[in-house]
């Protein structure tokens, strides 16, 4: 069953924050990217996208998450990623875009090891 896509954006002074609930999907991610388009950037602020309300995230979601990385990189600014779902964060590891957005340790790493 589909989650219709919600979106608040709300400013702190390091930059905005997009908080994301719902599923974003093939259906919504013109609505996500609209919303990054229209976050007030400026260089050196920082786009904080709020994940803790995310059900569901399909490829074309990774992509849209891609292309907000690219538009805040593009104004100078930089991107990061908060409370993301363990499930979404698998993908982004497992397509190697942790090398782009910077994640918490998954719950099941150990610190200790080499």
């Amino acid at each position: 069953m589909m989650t219709a896509l919600t979106l608040t954006t709300y400013d702190t002074p390091t930059g905005p924050v997009l908080v994301v609930g719902g599923d974003l999907d093939h259906e919504s991610t013109d609505q996500f990217r609209a919303a990054v388009d229209a976050a007030a950037l400026r260089p050196s602020h920082t786009l904080t996208v709020d994940l803790a309300a995310l059900t569901f995230c399909d490829s074309s979601g990774i992509t849209a998450l891609i292309a907000a990385r690219n538009h805040t990189r593009g104004l100078g600014a930089d991107i990061t990623l908060t409370a993301v779902p363990a499930a979404t964060a698998r993908i982004i590891r497992v397509l190697g875009l942790d090398q782009i957005f910077v994640l918490p340790p998954a719950p099941d790493e150990d610190k200790d090891r080499p």
